[in-house]
């Protein structure tokens, strides 16, 4: 197989600075998110998932999580 269209290692680099300044913005931005702004935020996240019926997917999911709780607790004796 061969690969066509492979990108040069200057453009990868070039690529990888990019993503870490966008990074650090990022954590730049959060970090001077207040608590409230980002309880606003995830608070519209839910309600997005509750009016597209992710509840129930959210739901099964947080079951598989508490199970394994469970187990690892189980196993460890806590």
């Amino acid at each position: 197989m061969v690969i066509k269209n492979r990108i040069k290692k200057s453009e990868a680099q070039a690529f990888r600075k990019r993503w870490k300044i966008v990074n650090t913005f990022e954590k730049e931005e959060l970090s001077a998110t207040s608590m409230d702004e980002k309880l606003e935020q995830l608070m519209v996240l839910m309600t997005l998932a509750k009016e597209l019926g992710w509840t129930i997917a959210l739901e099964v999911e947080a079951i598989a999580v508490r199970d394994r709780w469970n187990k690892l607790r189980k196993v460890y004796h806590v």
